[in-house]
Protein backbone atom coordinates (compact mmCIF):
# COMPACT_ATOMS: atom_id res chain seq x y z
CA UNK A 1 0.00 0.00 0.00
CA UNK A 2 1.03 3.52 -0.49
CA UNK A 3 0.75 5.94 1.97
CA UNK A 4 -0.90 9.69 0.08
CA UNK A 5 1.33 12.52 -0.64
CA UNK A 6 1.41 14.98 2.20
CA UNK A 7 3.17 18.17 1.22
CA UNK A 8 4.02 19.89 4.81
CA UNK A 9 2.42 23.58 5.51
CA UNK A 10 4.71 26.06 5.98
CA UNK A 11 3.84 26.45 9.39
CA UNK A 12 2.13 23.77 11.24
CA UNK A 13 -1.35 24.55 13.40
CA UNK A 14 -3.22 22.26 15.79
CA UNK A 15 -6.31 22.41 13.96
CA UNK A 16 -8.04 18.87 14.17
CA UNK A 17 -7.15 15.85 16.51
CA UNK A 18 -4.72 13.44 14.98
CA UNK A 19 -6.98 10.37 15.68
CA UNK A 20 -6.00 7.24 16.71
CA UNK A 21 -6.25 5.69 20.06
CA UNK A 22 -4.75 8.33 22.28
CA UNK A 23 -6.38 11.68 20.09
CA UNK A 24 -8.36 12.92 23.16
CA UNK A 25 -5.21 13.44 25.06
CA UNK A 26 -2.92 14.47 22.60
CA UNK A 27 -2.27 18.37 22.31
CA UNK A 28 0.83 20.65 21.78
CA UNK A 29 0.30 22.57 24.60
CA UNK A 30 1.88 22.01 28.42
CA UNK A 31 -0.02 22.60 31.95
CA UNK A 32 -2.68 21.77 33.76
CA UNK A 33 -6.65 21.65 32.68
CA UNK A 34 -8.12 20.91 35.55
CA UNK A 35 -7.52 21.46 39.56
CA UNK A 36 -7.43 18.18 41.60
CA UNK A 37 -5.16 17.37 44.70
CA UNK A 38 -3.66 13.95 44.45
CA UNK A 39 -3.72 11.49 47.37
CA UNK A 40 -1.56 10.94 49.85
CA UNK A 41 -1.09 8.03 51.88
CA UNK A 42 0.48 6.46 54.68
CA UNK A 43 4.06 5.66 53.58
CA UNK A 44 7.73 7.01 52.67
CA UNK A 45 6.99 7.12 48.83
CA UNK A 46 4.10 8.16 46.90
CA UNK A 47 3.85 6.77 43.45
CA UNK A 48 1.07 8.11 40.95
CA UNK A 49 1.37 5.65 37.52
CA UNK A 50 -0.65 2.91 35.26
CA UNK A 51 0.99 -0.22 34.50
CA UNK A 52 2.50 0.75 31.25
CA UNK A 53 5.57 -0.75 30.24
CA UNK A 54 6.89 2.70 32.02
CA UNK A 55 4.71 2.39 34.67
CA UNK A 56 5.55 -1.66 35.59
CA UNK A 57 9.82 -0.29 35.59
CA UNK A 58 9.06 1.69 39.18
CA UNK A 59 6.45 -1.08 40.49
CA UNK A 60 8.65 -3.85 39.53
CA UNK A 61 11.48 -2.26 41.58
CA UNK A 62 9.26 -1.38 44.66
CA UNK A 63 8.35 -4.61 44.56
CA UNK A 64 11.99 -5.62 44.11
CA UNK A 65 12.87 -4.02 47.16
CA UNK A 66 10.81 -4.93 49.56
CA UNK A 67 11.40 -8.32 48.50
CA UNK A 68 15.13 -7.96 49.09
CA UNK A 69 14.08 -6.41 52.72
CA UNK A 70 14.05 -2.93 52.06
CA UNK A 71 11.19 -1.92 54.47
CA UNK A 72 11.82 1.51 53.71
CA UNK A 73 10.70 1.05 50.41
CA UNK A 74 7.25 0.46 51.66
CA UNK A 75 4.66 2.43 49.27
CA UNK A 76 1.49 3.66 48.24
CA UNK A 77 0.66 3.62 44.68
CA UNK A 78 -2.21 5.58 43.03
CA UNK A 79 -4.17 4.98 39.45
CA UNK A 80 -3.42 7.69 37.30
CA UNK A 81 -6.18 6.90 34.02
CA UNK A 82 -4.67 8.66 31.13
CA UNK A 83 -7.50 8.36 28.82
CA UNK A 84 -9.59 10.35 31.39
CA UNK A 85 -6.82 12.99 31.06
CA UNK A 86 -5.68 12.36 34.81
CA UNK A 87 -2.40 13.48 34.07
CA UNK A 88 -3.65 16.53 33.27
CA UNK A 89 -4.99 17.36 36.92
CA UNK A 90 -2.83 20.45 39.07
CA UNK A 91 -1.52 18.29 41.57
CA UNK A 92 -0.25 15.73 38.80
CA UNK A 93 1.46 18.70 36.76
CA UNK A 94 2.56 19.57 39.97
CA UNK A 95 4.53 16.46 40.43
CA UNK A 96 5.31 16.17 36.80
CA UNK A 97 5.35 19.17 34.59
CA UNK A 98 5.65 16.78 31.46
CA UNK A 99 1.74 14.91 32.57
CA UNK A 100 3.40 11.49 31.67
CA UNK A 101 3.29 8.62 34.25
CA UNK A 102 5.07 7.63 36.78
CA UNK A 103 5.77 10.39 38.95
CA UNK A 104 6.79 9.77 42.45
CA UNK A 105 6.76 11.89 45.95
CA UNK A 106 9.69 10.79 48.02
CA UNK A 107 8.51 11.49 51.46
CA UNK A 108 11.67 10.15 52.92
CA UNK A 109 13.65 13.15 54.25
CA UNK A 110 13.40 16.29 55.35
CA UNK A 111 12.16 17.94 52.50
CA UNK A 112 9.40 16.27 49.92
CA UNK A 113 11.22 15.11 46.95
CA UNK A 114 9.91 15.07 43.34
CA UNK A 115 10.74 12.24 41.02
CA UNK A 116 9.65 12.14 37.32
CA UNK A 117 10.77 10.27 34.67
CA UNK A 118 10.84 6.75 34.99
CA UNK A 119 14.68 5.96 34.74
CA UNK A 120 15.10 8.57 37.11
CA UNK A 121 13.13 7.07 39.50
CA UNK A 122 14.54 4.17 38.87
CA UNK A 123 18.38 5.33 39.70
CA UNK A 124 16.87 7.77 42.67
CA UNK A 125 15.62 4.57 44.40
CA UNK A 126 18.40 2.01 43.50
CA UNK A 127 20.89 4.63 45.01
CA UNK A 128 18.58 5.50 47.85
CA UNK A 129 18.74 2.03 48.77
CA UNK A 130 21.97 1.02 47.46
CA UNK A 131 20.27 -1.78 45.12
CA UNK A 132 20.12 -3.37 41.87
CA UNK A 133 22.94 -1.35 40.52
CA UNK A 134 25.08 -4.14 39.72
CA UNK A 135 28.89 -4.37 41.23
CA UNK A 136 30.80 -0.60 41.01
CA UNK A 137 33.39 -1.33 38.69
CA UNK A 138 30.73 -2.03 36.43
CA UNK A 139 28.44 0.65 36.56
CA UNK A 140 29.30 2.61 33.66
CA UNK A 141 28.39 -0.24 31.78
CA UNK A 142 24.67 -1.12 33.38
CA UNK A 143 23.99 3.15 32.92
CA UNK A 144 24.69 2.65 29.62
CA UNK A 145 21.56 -0.20 28.98
CA UNK A 146 19.73 2.02 31.29
CA UNK A 147 20.09 5.05 29.33
CA UNK A 148 20.01 2.74 26.04
CA UNK A 149 16.17 2.12 27.28
CA UNK A 150 15.50 5.54 27.26
CA UNK A 151 16.67 6.47 24.34
CA UNK A 152 15.75 3.10 22.12
CA UNK A 153 11.79 2.53 23.57
CA UNK A 154 10.17 5.56 22.22
CA UNK A 155 10.89 3.71 18.89
CA UNK A 156 9.24 0.87 19.92
CA UNK A 157 6.60 2.70 21.83
CA UNK A 158 5.62 5.69 20.07
CA UNK A 159 6.92 4.48 16.86
CA UNK A 160 5.93 0.75 16.00
CA UNK A 161 3.06 0.33 18.83
CA UNK A 162 1.64 4.16 17.38
CA UNK A 163 1.83 2.92 13.92
CA UNK A 164 0.89 -0.59 14.11
CA UNK A 165 -1.43 -0.88 16.51
CA UNK A 166 -2.94 2.62 17.41
CA UNK A 167 -3.07 4.94 14.23
CA UNK A 168 -6.42 5.35 12.87
CA UNK A 169 -5.12 4.17 9.76
CA UNK A 170 -2.08 1.84 8.61
CA UNK A 171 0.58 2.97 5.92
CA UNK A 172 3.39 1.10 4.98
CA UNK A 173 6.54 3.40 5.32
CA UNK A 174 5.91 4.19 8.97
CA UNK A 175 5.22 0.63 9.37
CA UNK A 176 8.51 -0.54 8.00
CA UNK A 177 10.42 2.06 9.34
CA UNK A 178 9.70 1.10 13.03
CA UNK A 179 9.07 -2.75 12.72
CA UNK A 180 12.85 -2.27 11.29
CA UNK A 181 14.00 -0.54 14.10
CA UNK A 182 12.13 -2.47 16.74
CA UNK A 183 14.50 -5.79 14.55
CA UNK A 184 17.48 -3.46 14.88
CA UNK A 185 17.10 -3.23 18.91
CA UNK A 186 15.90 -6.69 19.76
CA UNK A 187 19.02 -7.99 18.00
CA UNK A 188 21.27 -5.37 20.07
CA UNK A 189 19.66 -7.00 23.08
CA UNK A 190 20.39 -10.66 21.85
CA UNK A 191 23.89 -10.42 20.59
CA UNK A 192 24.27 -8.72 24.11
CA UNK A 193 22.72 -11.31 26.15
CA UNK A 194 24.25 -14.21 24.08
CA UNK A 195 27.31 -13.48 26.36
CA UNK A 196 25.82 -11.97 29.36
CA UNK A 197 23.12 -13.85 31.75
CA UNK A 198 21.59 -10.44 32.03
CA UNK A 199 21.82 -7.18 30.82
CA UNK A 200 25.17 -6.12 31.61
CA UNK A 201 26.57 -8.82 33.32
CA UNK A 202 26.07 -11.49 35.99
CA UNK A 203 23.68 -9.42 38.16
CA UNK A 204 19.81 -8.60 38.10
CA UNK A 205 19.99 -4.43 37.95
CA UNK A 206 17.83 -1.93 37.27
CA UNK A 207 18.85 -2.04 33.92
CA UNK A 208 16.73 -5.62 33.18
CA UNK A 209 13.84 -3.57 34.60
CA UNK A 210 13.71 -0.89 32.50
CA UNK A 211 14.45 -2.62 29.52
CA UNK A 212 12.28 -6.14 30.18
CA UNK A 213 8.71 -3.78 30.86
CA UNK A 214 9.00 -2.74 26.84
CA UNK A 215 11.08 -5.32 25.48
CA UNK A 216 10.70 -8.57 27.84
CA UNK A 217 6.83 -7.92 27.51
CA UNK A 218 7.34 -7.51 24.02
CA UNK A 219 8.41 -10.92 23.21
CA UNK A 220 6.41 -12.43 25.84
CA UNK A 221 3.49 -11.42 23.77
CA UNK A 222 2.27 -8.58 25.99
CA UNK A 223 2.38 -6.05 23.46
CA UNK A 224 0.80 -4.70 20.24
CA UNK A 225 -0.44 -8.25 19.25
CA UNK A 226 3.02 -8.46 17.47
CA UNK A 227 4.61 -11.32 18.67
CA UNK A 228 4.28 -13.08 15.21
CA UNK A 229 4.50 -10.09 13.04
CA UNK A 230 7.96 -9.36 14.39
CA UNK A 231 9.20 -12.63 14.84
CA UNK A 232 9.67 -12.30 18.08
CA UNK A 233 10.94 -15.89 18.74
CA UNK A 234 13.54 -15.98 16.35
CA UNK A 235 15.89 -13.75 19.33
CA UNK A 236 16.09 -17.15 21.98
CA UNK A 237 18.90 -14.85 23.88
CA UNK A 238 16.58 -12.26 24.87
CA UNK A 239 13.09 -14.92 25.24
CA UNK A 240 15.52 -16.80 27.53
CA UNK A 241 16.01 -13.52 30.03
CA UNK A 242 12.76 -12.73 29.80
CA UNK A 243 11.05 -15.45 30.81
CA UNK A 244 13.56 -15.79 33.16
CA UNK A 245 12.72 -12.53 34.84
CA UNK A 246 9.09 -13.02 34.48
CA UNK A 247 9.09 -15.64 36.99
CA UNK A 248 10.36 -13.63 39.42
CA UNK A 249 7.31 -13.09 42.20
CA UNK A 250 8.32 -9.18 42.68
CA UNK A 251 8.04 -8.57 38.71
CA UNK A 252 4.57 -10.50 39.26
CA UNK A 253 3.20 -8.35 41.65
CA UNK A 254 4.82 -5.49 40.05
CA UNK A 255 2.83 -6.09 36.84
CA UNK A 256 -0.39 -5.91 38.76
CA UNK A 257 0.27 -2.49 40.52
CA UNK A 258 -1.91 0.36 38.75
CA UNK A 259 -3.13 -2.27 36.33
CA UNK A 260 -6.30 -0.76 34.76
CA UNK A 261 -6.60 -3.56 32.26
CA UNK A 262 -6.57 -6.96 30.96
CA UNK A 263 -8.22 -9.83 32.97
CA UNK A 264 -9.37 -8.82 36.02
CA UNK A 265 -7.64 -10.81 37.97
CA UNK A 266 -4.58 -9.09 36.67
CA UNK A 267 -5.39 -6.08 38.04
CA UNK A 268 -4.56 -3.96 41.33
CA UNK A 269 -5.62 -0.42 40.54
CA UNK A 270 -4.10 0.93 44.17
CA UNK A 271 -1.67 -0.65 46.38
CA UNK A 272 -0.98 0.78 49.99
CA UNK A 273 0.39 -2.56 51.77
CA UNK A 274 1.80 -6.26 50.22
CA UNK A 275 -1.88 -7.62 51.65
CA UNK A 276 -3.22 -5.82 48.85
CA UNK A 277 -2.20 -8.47 46.51
CA UNK A 278 -3.74 -11.21 48.89
CA UNK A 279 -7.20 -9.55 49.28
CA UNK A 280 -7.80 -8.47 45.65
CA UNK A 281 -11.57 -9.16 45.42
CA UNK A 282 -13.80 -8.59 42.34
CA UNK A 283 -15.18 -5.11 43.61
CA UNK A 284 -11.88 -4.14 44.46
CA UNK A 285 -11.03 -4.36 40.61
CA UNK A 286 -12.20 -3.22 37.54
CA UNK A 287 -12.82 -4.96 34.48
CA UNK A 288 -11.82 -1.92 31.96
CA UNK A 289 -9.55 -3.31 29.12
CA UNK A 290 -7.47 -1.14 26.48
Amino acid sequence: MSDATYTPPEVWTWETESGGTFASINRPIAGSTHDKDLQVGKHPFQLYSLATPNGVKVTVMFEELLAAGHTGAEYDAYLINIGNGDQFSSGFVAVNPNSKIPALMDLSGDKPVRVFESGSILLHLAEKFDAFLGPKENRAEMLSWLFWQMGSAPYLGGGFGHFYAYAPEKFEYPINRFAMETKRQLDVLDRQLAEHEFISGAEYTIADMAIWSWYGQLVLGRQYGAAKFLDVASYKNVMRWAEQIDTRPAVQRGRMVNRAFGEPETQLHERHDASDFDTQTQDKIGTQDT
